[in-house]
């Protein structure tokens, strides 16, 4: 088994594409901030010119289509074609499982690299009270209608402290399952995990903690990809001496919302700093102050962009220096077997 840091590369990059923000669930993680982010959805001709915008090096570019969720646009078959058209690196939908509009149907797996499935708990009861009534179900039949039309599959785990409980029963489901990669994200403090519950006035979901964090991400990552299973999750935090890097000052990582905003960073994405925005089909610059001033910034605590916005995962000494280095949000450990 490998297990490696994956660099940021210059050759290589991102295209997270939200082509609409409407969505069956209200997830109570969900980061799309409709006030920000608008809540429109993309008509095909637009996806296909603003795919243009990114063509010029789509053999390096790994395009990612997402939402709100994805499926419930009406063309989103039109726009993988376009996409495999242009000859993206890879093309990826980000799904919550319910596969509207007859996708599997529309599509086959030669224009689709991946379907990725939104679980966020192995049991109905974990993920259900996070995603919503029945979505453990429709993640679970999506996954074997897609498996069955041979899709390549993989599955997206955020971990909270709703759900870290349940990460350690995940091997197990993921092999049942026929998943080809598994990816743990942590819990960004945005959209709506950045707001309180109206019931109990309490946030509606946490981050873990270091030690907890580091007690059980590594060893269900390794029993995931004994499996033969391709396994990514987030650094978070860097080891004593490893210096910090941030992803926007070497790689081209664009997360792009169907209002135009452009960002590079994805935990500024509550807030009007984008970097970029698109214009009349073109990708224009945004005058400072903007995500691009800042990425320079040196700081004790790594990521300057956690510092600002999401602090409350940070610790100090008695003597104010920062217990740990918050590593770029970008930067991924990955097992392959």
């Amino acid at each position: 088994m490998r297990n490696q840091t994956v660099a940021f590369s210059k050759d290589s990059s991102n295209l997270f594409f939200h082509i609409l923000t409407k969505c069956n669930l209200s997830c109570s993680h969900c980061y799309i901030n409709r006030e920000q982010h608008g809540d429109m959805t993309l008509s095909i001709d637009t996806i296909r010119d603003w795919l243009a915008i990114f063509s010029p090096k789509a053999h390096q570019t790994n395009l990612i289509l997402l939402g709100g969720e994805p499926t419930l646009h009406p063309d989103l078959h039109l726009a993988v074609k376009e996409a495999r058209r242009l000859g993206f690196k890879s093309i990826t939908i980000d799904t919550n499982g319910f596969l509207f509009h007859d996708i599997l149907e529309k599509i086959t797996p030669d224009l689709l690299d991946f379907f990725s499935f939104s679980l966020d708990g192995a049991t109905r009861d974990t993920n259900d009270a996070i995603r919503g009534k029945g979505s453990y179900d429709a993640v679970l039949a999506g996954i074997k209608n897609a498996r069955e039309r041979g899709f390549a599959c993989s599955m997206i785990y955020t971990v909270s402290d709703k759900n870290i409980h349940e990460l350690t029963q995940m091997p197990t489901l993921v092999k049942d399952l026929g998943i080809e990669r598994f990816f743990i994200q942590v819990i960004g403090m945005r959209g709506e995990s950045s707001t309180v519950s109206p019931s109990s006035q309490t946030p509606r979901a946490l981050q873990v903690s270091k030690d907890v964090w580091l007690e059980t991400i590594p060893k269900v990552a390794e029993e995931i990809a004994a499996q033969g299973i391709i396994v990514t999750y987030p650094k978070v935090f860097l080891s004593e001496g490893e210096p910090f890097q941030c992803a926007a000052n070497v790689a081209q990582n664009y997360f792009v919302f169907p209002n135009g905003r452009v960002y590079q960073c994805p935990i500024c994405e509550d807030f009007p700093l984008h970097s970029h925005e698109i214009r009349n089909n073109r990708l224009v610059a945004m005058p400072p102050i903007n995500e691009t001033d800042l990425f320079k910034l040196t700081i004790p605590e790594g990521c300057v962009m956690n510092k600002m916005i999401q602090p409350g995962n940070l610790a100090y000494t008695k003597s104010g220096k920062p217990r740990h280095k918050i590593a770029c949000c970008m930067l991924k450990q990955e097992l392959i077997p």
